[in-house]
């Protein structure tokens, strides 16, 4: 089993426990993996979640630099020279060579912008809706990852069961085969029975192959969500398939305050409009205040200093309509965030109500299913022991078999649907229920 707190090395290391199949597709060492060691793993390697957490990182330096924006810059220099000169002497017409002389220099600048027009504030909303955005992208993802991942995690138990069932329908084709085989020997059956038999078999194994083939497509795809080179089989626990009752008198209301796309949405609103005042900053001077001193001279010890401090006004009182068409440019991408916030407002309620339309079906068709596949089961023990005594026909019993194995697969869809549309509630809603 994976560990929870191992590293993902010795967590694939322990997977590699053996598991040998029967059969020819699944005649290979496979890893097991639970629902919660699958999610953990996929949250870790796939992509999407990667790229949020990189997106978390960068709007916190950017929130770090909106903060840097308010304090000065500062930036020193330093240089050392050796030189010597040559030079003629007029009177003796000889040359003159200086002894070499060393020469010192170094400076210190600062500066700090005193009013920019608003911009540094607006900047630090930005940076701040940036951040909570970003934040809000990655718990959307870790849902949204995690909700795939639990799909396909469903559908390899599903494909499981599914191969389950076809073997058993294999097994009781093969008794009834025999059956038949025996009550034709005996002169109490036609040849048809057996034919019949055989037919039911070969499609019970047509059945078996279908079954493994979309088992071994489900763990595959496993497999690649969670990392994993290999073959992976999933294992389910105990309350997996407990049906809880749903509070739904809240949901709608917490589904407004905590769903991740709806919160990523409304702090995309929130960064356009900052983004609209930074740009209006441009219709602003910028007053700037600098400081330099400098010190020179021919020994450490000899440097003189000099110094000058400016404060500066710049305005850009005319550029062509840029500063206008920047304004409209980043004030029509806050209406298209506004409008995207209300369309996953409206699209988070009908995603709501289809969940728990969903959800409400599947346990009915849950507990119908069940019940059907008690009543096949007794029905097709009522059959064969009516045809061992002659009171009923080959196909009487092979319609209750093929009956028993339909109400088994529906009971597999209805817990794979049941179990699908819980996964997506949670994630809309950001919480598991």
């Amino acid at each position: 089993m994976i560990g929870n707190r191992r590293s993902r090395s010795a967590v694939f290391a322990a997977l590699l426990a053996a598991l040998a199949s029967t059969t020819a597709l699944r005649a290979q060492q496979k890893a097991t993996v639970t629902l919660d060691e699958a999610v953990e793993l996929a949250l870790r390697v796939q992509p999407t979640v990667v790229q949020a957490r990189g997106d978390v990182r960068v709007a916190q330096a950017g929130r770090r630099e909106a903060v840097g924006n308010w304090l000065p810059t500062i930036s020193g220099s330093s240089s050392w020279s050796r030189n010597s000169t040559t030079r003629i002497d007029p009177t003796t017409q000889r040359t003159i060579t200086a002894p070499a002389r060393d020469f010192y220099s170094a400076g210190l600048n600062a500066s700090l912008t005193l009013f920019d027009g608003f911009r540094r504030s607006a900047q630090g909303r930005s940076a701040g809706a940036n951040a909570a955005s970003a934040d809000a992208q990655l718990v959307s993802a870790r849902f949204q990852v995690s909700l795939q991942t639990k799909q396909t995690f469903f559908n390899a138990l599903a494909a499981a069961e599914l191969v389950g069932v076809s073997e058993t329908r294999i097994r009781r084709a093969e008794e009834q085969l025999k059956i038949a085989r025996d009550k034709l020997a005996a002169g109490s059956a036609t040849r048809s029975d057996t034919l019949r038999s055989t037919v039911e078999l070969g499609s019970a194994r047509l059945q078996l192959l279908e079954a493994e083939t979309q088992l071994a497509t489900a763990e595959a795809g496993l497999a690649r969500l969670i990392g994993f080179d290999g073959a992976v089989r999933a294992v389910a626990d105990s309350s997996l398939f407990a049906v809880t009752p749903i509070d739904t008198s809240g949901l709608r209301d917490e589904l407004l305050r905590t769903s991740p796309v709806i919160l990523a949405a409304d702090a995309a609103v929130t960064a356009a409009g900052a983004q609209v005042a930074v740009t209006r900053a441009q219709f602003f001077p910028t007053v700037t205040a600098s400081y330099r001193s400098d010190w020179s001279g021919t020994g450490v010890d000899q440097l003189s200093n000099s110094w000058s401090a400016r404060v500066s006004l710049s305005w850009s009182l005319f550029n062509g309509f840029t500063r206008e068409s920047n304004v409209a440019r980043v004030g029509a991408q806050r209406d298209v965030a506004e409008a995207r916030l209300e369309d996953e407002r409206r699209l988070a309620m009908a995603q709501l109500t289809q969940d728990l339309a969903a959800i409400q079906s599947a346990q009915a068709r849950m507990q119908i299913a069940e019940a059907s596949l008690v009543a096949a089961e007794e029905d097709l023990r009522v059959q064969q022991e009516r045809y061992r005594l002659g009171a009923a026909t080959i196909l009487e019993v092979l319609t209750t078999q093929v009956s028993l194995d339909q109400a088994a697969v529906d009971l597999v869809q209805s817990r794979l649907d049941f179990l699908v549309a819980r996964a997506q509630l949670e994630a809309l809603l950001g919480r598991e229920l």
